[in-house]
């Protein structure tokens, strides 16, 4: 359970962003605070895992407050004001949410968030992350969609790095979508059957079709590039296996 707390200097969003608090399972309320400096005094007694922060405040807004926090927790920011993204996340922030806030899109920051306490908390307790782990060289378990799901390894077609998430393609069409890094995915998958062949691309190499202009097809006609860092090795593989590809 997430313990979070709502900023916003505007009545309506404010009540907006705590009806959405309290219909989500695993987030709980400990404040709702229309300005910042009540936001401090709060927090000065208060332990909280997640602020959902308006940004533009009265008095202290909401940039300038998360930057003043010692201890910070994780934060997601609310505004409608656009040109604020890119400062919202040089502090790191999970997420950033356009006004008006569907309940969508809040689900979404939301669920990230949990994923990363999830991940941060296990990794405090010396529990092994919420990675990929090999299961017998035949499938790997992730977490994703609220659950942890068994992957069968040949079923996989290609991955791709979505920042701290990555997407897993999968034989019948569908993805999955889960919260590490593809570094360690590539750590966790037999090297004799998958490559990465781009900073944000792993391919099954049982699942090749061919390899054109810097591309590699796959099944179904998707298709991936092939970085400059990775063309080499990937090459050497072809002209190994396929020699006629």
């Amino acid at each position: 359970m997430l313990k979070c707390i709502a900023i916003d200097d505007e009545p309506l969003a404010l009540r907006q962003l705590d009806a959405y608090i309290a219909k989500t399972p695993y987030l709980e309320s400990v404040g709702a605070c229309d300005n910042a400096l009540e936001a401090q005094q709060l927090l000065a007694t208060q332990s909280v895992d997640l602020i959902f922060c308006d940004i533009s405040m009265p008095d202290l807004n909401g940039v300038d407050f998360v930057r003043s926090l010692v201890e910070r927790p994780m934060v997601i920011f609310a505004t409608a004001y656009s040109d604020y993204a890119v400062e919202g996340f040089r502090l790191d922030a999970v997420d950033y949410l356009l006004k008006p806030i569907s309940f969508a899109d809040f689900s979404r920051a939301a669920a990230k968030a949990n994923s990363l306490y999830e991940l941060r908390h296990g990794q405090r307790q010396g529990q092994a992350p919420a990675e990929a782990e090999p299961r017998d060289r035949e499938y790997i378990s992730v977490k994703a969609d609220y659950k942890t799901s068994l992957v069968k390894i040949a079923d996989l077609v290609w991955l791709e790095s979505e920042s701290e998430y990555v997407r897993m393609h999968l034989a019948d069409g569908s993805t999955l979508t889960t919260l590490f890094r593809l570094k360690n995915m590539e750590a966790a998958l037999p090297s004799e059957s998958f490559m990465r062949v781009h900073r944000s691309y792993i391919v099954n190499l049982r699942r090749i079709t061919g390899y054109a202009r810097g591309r590699v097809y796959l099944d179904n006609a998707e298709y991936v590039p092939v970085g400059e860092n990775y063309k080499e090795q990937f090459l050497a593989y072809i002209e190994k296996n396929y020699p006629n590809l």
